[in-house]
């Protein structure tokens, strides 16, 4: 008889752990071997139970579902990864695709989906549909023109901004005046579309530097 499949619950919310846990332990099939509300944990007891799926929120406390996800296929984990969200967001749909997520789930999925999605998972099998797909071809097309837009000089300028420097200080870095800081920010602000350094800062961080 075939070892059940060793499930992972990732997620900070209690509740649905409980009833994520419920769902799965009602099939023979399946057993949970442990949950963890941040990624901290997820990836301490990934390393400690040898999952064979992991469920895995897309924002966990301090520290993002995708950047869990690339830890683990960077540790070279087999565990097989689903994403589960509240969100059915086009940027967690391609970071988690680009992560090496098998699929990606809404929390309000149908029970027996949920189970179905683990028991693919398990078998290999790829879990993304077409129009999952052709959201994450789309977006990682916009991002990529985003990029593209930018000059080297404001690739640079908005590197200093992700890393919290002031116009003042990034002006002394690059040996430019004050103003014309001013002037490449200001224009990186209207390419990208967002309103405050802020924004952009959280751009750089999550997109300049992706392959």
């Amino acid at each position: 008889m075939a070892e059940p499949l060793r499930v992972l619950l990732a997620d900070d919310h209690p509740a649905l752990r409980v009833g994520l846990r419920v769902l799965l332990d009602r099939d023979p099939g399946i057993t949970v071997v442990g949950e963890a509300d941040d990624g901290a944990t997820t990836l301490s007891l990934v390393a400690a139970q040898y999952p064979d799926v992991i469920v895995l929120d897309c924002q966990l406390p301090g520290q993002e579902g995708a950047r869990i996800a690339q830890e683990l296929r960077a540790r070279t984990v087999p565990a097989r990864v689903v994403a589960l969200s509240a969100y059915d967001d086009d940027r967690y749909l391609a970071e988690m695709a680009q992560a090496g997520a098998v699929g990606y789930l809404l929390k309000n999925e149908a029970p027996v989906q949920i189970v179905a999605a683990v028991q693919a998972a398990a078998r290999g099998e790829m879990l993304w549909t077409d129009d999952q797909r052709a959201r994450i071809a789309r977006w990682q097309a916009e991002v990529a023109q985003l990029r593209e837009s930018l000059t080297p000089r404001e690739h640079e300028v908005l590197t200093l901004v992700a890393d919290g420097l002031s116009n003042k200080e990034i002006a002394q870095t690059l040996c430019i005046t004050v103003r014309t800081t001013d002037f490449h920010v200001s224009n990186i602000l209207r390419k990208l579309g967002v309103i405050s350094r802020v924004e952009a800062a959280v751009w750089a961080k999550e997109h300049l530097h992706d392959t």
